[in-house]
């Protein structure tokens, strides 16, 4: 089996895979605070665990919907929601973790959360946009596939 990614799937993947060095990098100030005794909130690190493991999974659901965008042949605004809804989910709700819980001492988060709920129902747009139409193409296929043909002579 092979698979071939359109031109701008293959652009997002390679942006996408790059981009995941920076959870590699986020780990890293992770492991600072909990091993190494940083300073932060007990807030704070809930929220750095939190934005961590969304960038994580998010960047990780985007490259996979890449592929059932393209296998799905998906053009128009469903390709672009399709594509592109998923990651921007990747980079505003880790981001709204982050940002909202930056300030020095901070107990609760600040105006910036509302990136998380953003990127939520980004994320959401983006995956029923996929589902529907990964359904669709399946339906499409298939129905194709198993029609039974009735000859015009027959009773």
């Amino acid at each position: 089996m092979t698979i071939e990614l359109s031109r701008v799937s293959r652009i997002l993947a390679g942006a996408l895979l790059l981009s995941l060095v920076t959870v590699e990098t986020g780990g890293l100030y992770l492991v600072q605070l909990v091993g190494y005794g940083g300073e932060a909130t007990d807030f704070q690190l809930g929220f750095a665990r939190a934005g961590h493991a969304h960038a994580g999974v998010l960047l990780i659901l985007s490259l996979v919907s890449l592929v059932y965008a393209d296998a799905a042949r998906l053009s128009g605004i469903s390709g672009i929601l399709g594509r592109f809804c998923v990651p921007i989910a990747a980079l505003l709700m880790p981001a709204g973790f982050f940002f909202s819980s930056i300030h020095q001492d901070a107990t609760e988060p600040n105006g910036l959360i509302v990136l998380i709920w953003i990127g939520g129902i980004s994320l959401a747009v983006g995956l029923i946009t996929l589902g529907v139409n990964v359904l669709r193409s399946g339906l499409a296929h298939s129905g194709a596939s198993t029609r039974t043909e009735v000859p015009a002579n027959s009773p």
